[in-house]
């Protein structure tokens, strides 16, 4: 009894004192998660608790749980509103774009870069690619708006070859492009230097059984190059998928302007519009709290089929 007992305790204690011991011997590596930990449990985990005021109604100075409880009556309402559906369109066309684009394109100047030989000109690439993604967003957008001006650089461009100057930033049907090749320019290079790195960890001695095998230099990043990314380019797939809804409230937020809202207002700046100007939080919170429903699907479901096709997945 008495040394089964001792058996069955034992583990238990021996397990506290070697977590205990590796705190005390690497206490300076676990210090340094503590604000990482701190951040996401103020700004991302405590805020969650304000979604109850979706199924609540809030009024500003009152109680900041809500008054009183409404059910899914502000989630009828936006589902039985045009407007909103307006811009669930809008979010999902800006979205789809956002993600072929700036998530191929990294991929593609990527492979191109690793198949320069010229140091100094890689570098110089690698450089000016990447340069942008330091800026911030209302530098971009300024340069943006400066430069599809009426009298910008790119209207006296098409002058010169005796085009109309065109309204870049009035136009509605110019706004989608405007976004998307900004953001492009601002988010390319940084992407490239993820698979550039992930580029090096694959074995050169592939490569020279692929040679003696005939295969030529597409062939080679076709059945070894991009095998070997697969896994960098999974993972970022996923993190993309999962803020498909996401698209960028500042930079449109800057972008757009009331003539541009039928292809540019977003859920993002729709809700902003909704509950901080109008005051309406609870309708605000109800569309966002639809809009993290949908993104957690996106993501659970984009990690399933990972797994299940390519056997690489985000956990």
């Amino acid at each position: 009894m008495t040394s089964g007992g001792t058996n069955m305790t034992t583990p238990t204690v021996g397990a506290r004192r070697t977590w205990r011991q590796a705190l005390r011997r690497d206490w300076q590596l676990y210090s340094l998660a503590v604000l990482p930990l701190l951040f996401f449990l103020v700004f991302r985990y405590l805020p969650m608790i304000g979604n109850v005021i979706a199924f609540r109604r809030f009024e500003p100075g009152g109680s900041i749980f809500g008054e009183e409880w409404v059910g899914l009556r502000y989630v009828e309402m936006f589902l039985g509103d045009p407007t909103f559906w307006q811009v669930f369109r809008n979010t999902l066309w800006i979205g789809a774009l956002t993600l072929v684009f700036c998530f191929s394109i990294p991929i593609v100047l990527a492979l191109l870069l690793n198949e320069v030989r010229t140091r100094a000109l890689k570098r110089f690439v690698q450089s000016v690619s990447y340069l942008p993604h330091f800026l911030s967003i209302v530098i971009v957008a300024g340069i943006t708006l400066q430069m599809l001006s009426t009298d910008g650089p790119v209207n006296h461009l098409l002058g010169w070859f005796g085009h109309e100057p065109i309204r870049f930033i009035q136009e509605p049907e110019w706004f989608r492009t405007i976004y998307v090749g900004s953001e492009i320019w601002q988010t390319a290079g940084w992407g490239t230097i993820l698979y550039l790195a992930a580029l090096t960890t694959i074995d050169d001695d592939l490569y020279e059984a692929a040679r003696i095998d005939g295969a030529n230099r597409w062939q080679q990043i076709w059945h070894v190059t991009l095998p070997g990314i697969r896994p960098t380019m999974i993972t970022l797939l996923i993190l993309n998928i999962g803020t498909f809804l996401a698209v960028g409230f500042e930079k449109i937020l800057l972008l757009y302007n009331p003539l541009t809202y039928p292809t540019a207002d977003v859920i993002s700046t729709y809700l902003y519009r909704t509950g901080v100007e109008s005051n309406s939080f609870s309708y605000a919170a109800a569309i966002g709290l639809f809009e993290a429903v949908i993104g957690l699907v996106l993501i659970i479901t984009a990690n399933q089929l990972s797994r299940r096709t390519v056997g690489t997945s985000l956990w």
